[in-house]
């Protein structure tokens, strides 16, 4: 099997404020997996959470012993589980999946179990920003047919936080709020705020509290107003299965726990627990979600917007725009590049 790479910029459409930074552009690298004349692809995106920028991502993905395998399904067994950023695992899988796809003619998600398509609402993130352009934007988003909004909140005034949701509430009485504050609180301000956000109809949060104390958030989810999903504090399965059956719901992203067999073996895990799946992404493109998408219908909750935010997205095939993410029945992922960008690696 041979192997192509290419690093991409990806900006979007506005900056991204959330607890802790503020996003305006992410690099993107691309795995090509050609084999037998059939190429598959993949994505792993730049992280300053995680550490990993574009040519580090590039020089990690390059030491994949890809060209030592036979078939994709050789290789796909061999991937390790350790030792490598889950980013570039999962990167790597989703190149193989979609060339098993496209050589067998069969969409990732009957690959994975799944014999029919689907399609499931989406959350749409509306980032820390003024009140007035979270009113506009909600109700931008509810007249487009987003069912689900996320919020972030952890800005440095609560209350600012708080009226946010409300104005939001206000523009798009109808939709499901989420609330998203990125590990930014300490316990005594979750159990002082939860209510608050809980009388204004957010139906569960994400992280409330600052990553590194499970136990903490184990605690206030056995007390919490709202459900409590756990985000930063639910990397890897073992992080998982410490949670299971203590907080509501775990969020998966594939370049967080190495892919889609990794998502599988939590959602596995926490099967019967009392925790939920939900499914998130990063600030991707098409291409970085898609193989998120295939996996939707096993979610309680579905967050994969990163596409959404981008100002160009650079592949098309997973939707969106209507509020709704969809499995393709095309072979393999099912997406395809609508630009053309140079070589860099």
């Amino acid at each position: 099997m041979k192997i192509h790479l290419r690093t991409v910029r990806l900006e979007l459409a506005e900056p991204l404020r959330i607890s802790r930074s503020t996003m305006t552009a992410r690099d993107a690298v691309w795995l090509g997996v050609e084999h037998d004349g059939v190429t598959g692809y993949g994505e792993a995106v730049s992280s300053v959470y995680y550490g990993l920028d574009a040519d580090t991502l590039v020089r990690l993905i390059s030491a994949v012993p890809l060209g030592r395998f036979a078939d994709p399904e050789s290789a796909l067994r061999a991937l390790p589980s350790g030792g490598v950023p889950a980013a570039v695992t999962a990167a790597v899988e989703s190149a193989l999946l979609d060339l098993m796809g496209k050589r067998d003619g069969v969409p990732v998600h009957r690959l994975v179990g799944t014999p029919t398509s689907f399609r499931v609402p989406t959350a749409r993130t509306i980032g820390i920003t003024s009140l007035a352009h979270a009113a506009a934007e909600a109700r931008r988003l509810a007249a487009s047919g987003f069912e689900i909004l996320k919020v972030k909140a952890g800005s440095s005034d609560s209350e600012d936080d708080v009226e946010r949701v409300r104005v939001i509430r206000d523009a798009a009485p109808h939709v499901r709020l989420l609330l998203d504050p990125n590990g930014a609180w300490s316990v005594a301000e979750a159990e002082r705020l939860l209510p608050r956000f809980a009388a204004l109809g957010v139906e569960a949060v994400e992280q409330p509290l600052t990553p590194g104390d499970p136990e903490a958030l184990g605690a206030l989810a056995e007390k919490s107003p709202l459900p409590v999903i756990a985000d930063e504090d639910a990397v890897s399965l073992a992080d998982v299965r410490r949670l299971a059956g203590r907080v509501q719901g775990v969020n998966v992203k594939l370049a967080k726990c190495g892919g889609v067999h990794a998502a599988l073996r939590i959602a596995e895990a926490i099967e019967g627990s009392g925790t939920d799946l939900m499914l998130g992404c990063l600030t991707a493109s098409t291409l970085g979600l898609a193989p998120a998408v295939h996996l939707a219908d096993r979610a309680r909750w579905t967050d994969l917007d990163g596409h959404l935010l981008l100002a160009h997205d650079p592949w098309h095939g997973i939707g969106g725009a209507d509020g709704f993410v969809q499995a393709s029945t095309r072979p393999g992922l099912g997406v395809e590049e609508v630009a053309a960008h140079e070589d860099v690696a």
